[in-house]
C-alpha cells in the first residue's frame, strides 16, 4: 500500500511539473509585466531567465503593489570606450588593495580590480573601489542642463528645478593625456548648481574631493549675502536642496569608499535594468506630460518610469552607512562589465525600506569621437513620504573640449548666482 502512494505521489509530482512546464513560456521583447500579468508571468523566461529570477523582491513588490510596468527589451552590449579599456588593459594588476588601511595603492587608470573574484574576502571592497575610480565616462561629464521633478502620489508633478553640473577628473585621466593633472592630491572638482527658477539660481556646491580618505572641500554661495561660504566635511551626505536625493546619491553612490564602515557582497544575479535608455527623457519641445516621456506622470502614483528593460548581469553590494548618516544600509546593484549601480535600495535606521534608486543608463558619444556612459534619467522615490523625485538629462557632453581644471572652480558657482 505504501509504494502504491508513493508512486500515486511521485505521478501527481509529475504530472504537475509538466502542466507548469507547458504553461510556461519564453516571453517575446515587448512583452509588458505589471500588476495584472505579473503572477502568470513568473514562471516564464526572456532570453532563457526565469521572470521570478529576473525581478529583485522590491521590483516585484512594487509591481504589484505601487503600479510600477515593465516592458522587456531585446539585450544588447554596452559600448564602452576605447581609451577606457585600454587604460584598463594596460594598468591590469597595478592597483593593490590594502586590507588594514581599505586604501587602493598603485592605481593608475582604468578599472583597478578588473577580474573581482566572488570568493575574494575583500570583493565587495574592490567593486565600490571600481566604482570610485572608474567610472565610464571619461575625463569630464558636463551637464549644462538637466532636470529636477518633484513628484508626489496625489497630485503627480509638483514643480521642476533646472541644474548644471561639471565633474572635471585630476586622476586616472584618459586618452592621449597624462594620468594625473595636479600634484595627484585631488581626485576631482565637482560643480552643481541650480539654474532656474530664479529664486534658487546658484544654490548648488563646489566640491574638492581628495584621493585619500580625507573628507571633501566645499563651498556654497549663500545668496541673501552674496557670498560663498566654506561647509563642514559631512556635506557628502546632506539633501541636494529640497530633493529627494543626497549628496551620496548622485549616480546612486557617491561617497569615497573609506567613509562607509563595512561592504559586503551579497552575490551575483541576473536582474531587469535599463542598460541601453532608447527612449526621449526630455522633450524640451513638448508641454505638459509630454514633455516628459520618460515618467508615467498620467496615472498615479504618477513617479513610475516608462521605459525598456533588459537583463543585466548584476554584483549585488551591501552598503553600511557611517552611524551620522540617515540611512542604515544601502543595497546595491552593479553591472558585472562595468563600474556602474543600476538600482539601489536604502533603509532607515530602524532597517525599514525607504527608498528605491533606479537609474536609466545610456552610451553617448564623447566630444573627442570616443564613448562613454551617461545616466539618461533617475528616479529616487521615498515610498515612506510618498515623494519622488526624478532626474532627466538634457544635452550631455563627456570630455568636452577647451575646459580645463581652473574652469570647474568657486568662481563658476558666484557667477551662476548673478
Amino acid at each position: 500500500m505504501t509504494i502504491l502512494k508513493t508512486h500515486l505521489v511521485a505521478s501527481l509530482a509529475l504530472t504537475f511539473s509538466v502542466v507548469l512546464a507547458a504553461q510556461a513560456g519564453e516571453l517575446k521583447p515587448g512583452t509588458r509585466i505589471d500588476a495584472k500579468s505579473l503572477g502568470q508571468q513568473l514562471s516564464d523566461t526572456f532570453e532563457g531567465h526565469a521572470i521570478s529570477d529576473l525581478l529583485t523582491e522590491r521590483m516585484q513588490i512594487l509591481i504589484k503593489d505601487e503600479g510600477l510596468a515593465i516592458t522587456l527589451k531585446a539585450s544588447e552590449p554596452v559600448v564602452l570606450g576605447k581609451d577606457y579599456l585600454k587604460a584598463t588593459k594596460a594598468n591590469e594588476g597595478k592597483a593593490v588593495y590594502n586590507h588594514d588601511t581599505r586604501q587602493v595603492e598603485g592605481w593608475v587608470a582604468g578599472i583597478p580590480f578588473p577580474n573581482v573574484s566572488q570568493s575574494d574576502p575583500d570583493a565587495a571592497a574592490k567593486l565600490i573601489w571600481n566604482h570610485h575610480y572608474a567610472q565610464p565616462t571619461k575625463n569630464l561629464q558636463d551637464y549644462p542642463k538637466f532636470g529636477y521633478l518633484f513628484l508626489n502620489d496625489k497630485v503627480g508633478l509638483e514643480r521642476r528645478q533646472e541644474w548644471a553640473f561639471k565633474r572635471y577628473y585630476m586622476k586616472g585621466r584618459l586618452g592621449d593625456v597624462p594620468p594625473v593633472e595636479g600634484d595627484g592630491t585631488i581626485l576631482t572638482k565637482t560643480l552643481l548648481y541650480a539654474t532656474y527658477p530664479n529664486d534658487i539660481r546658484g544654490l548648488g556646491l563646489f566640491t574638492i574631493r581628495y584621493d585619500s580618505a580625507k573628507l571633501e572641500d566645499s563651498w556654497a554661495y549663500v545668496k541673501s549675502v552674496r557670498r560663498t561660504r566654506r561647509l563642514s566635511g559631512g556635506t557628502w551626505m546632506d539633501p541636494i536642496g529640497g530633493t529627494d536625493q543626497l549628496s551620496d546619491d548622485i549616480e546612486i553612490f557617491n561617497a569615497h569608499p573609506s567613509w562607509y564602515p563595512d561592504y559586503k557582497l551579497l552575490g551575483k544575479r541576473w536582474i531587469l535594468a535599463v542598460a541601453n535608455s532608447t527612449g526621449e527623457t526630455w522633450n524640451q519641445k513638448a508641454t505638459g506630460n509630454a514633455e516628459f516621456p520618460v515618467i508615467d506622470l498620467e496615472n498615479a502614483p504618477h513617479w513610475n518610469p516608462k521605459a525598456e528593460w533588459e537583463p543585466r548581469e548584476v554584483w549585488v553590494v551591501e552598503a553600511t552607512t557611517p552611524p551620522e548618516h540617515p540611512y542604515s544600509k544601502k543595497i546595491m546593484y552593479m553591472d558585472t562589465q562595468f563600474p556602474r549601480f543600476y538600482q539601489a535600495e536604502a533603509y532607515d535606521r530602524k532597517g525599514q525600506f525607504w527608498k528605491w534608486m533606479n537609474y536609466h543608463l545610456k552610451s553617448i558619444k564623447t566630444e573627442d569621437g570616443d564613448w562613454g556612459i551617461v545616466s539618461a534619467a533617475g528616479f529616487t522615490i521615498d515610498y515612506q513620504r510618498r515623494h519622488g523625485t526624478v532626474f532627466v538629462l538634457g544635452g550631455p557632453r563627456l570630455n568636452t573640449a577647451g575646459v580645463t581644471a581652473e574652469d570647474v572652480n568657486l568662481r563658476e558657482l558666484e557667477k551662476a548666482a548673478r
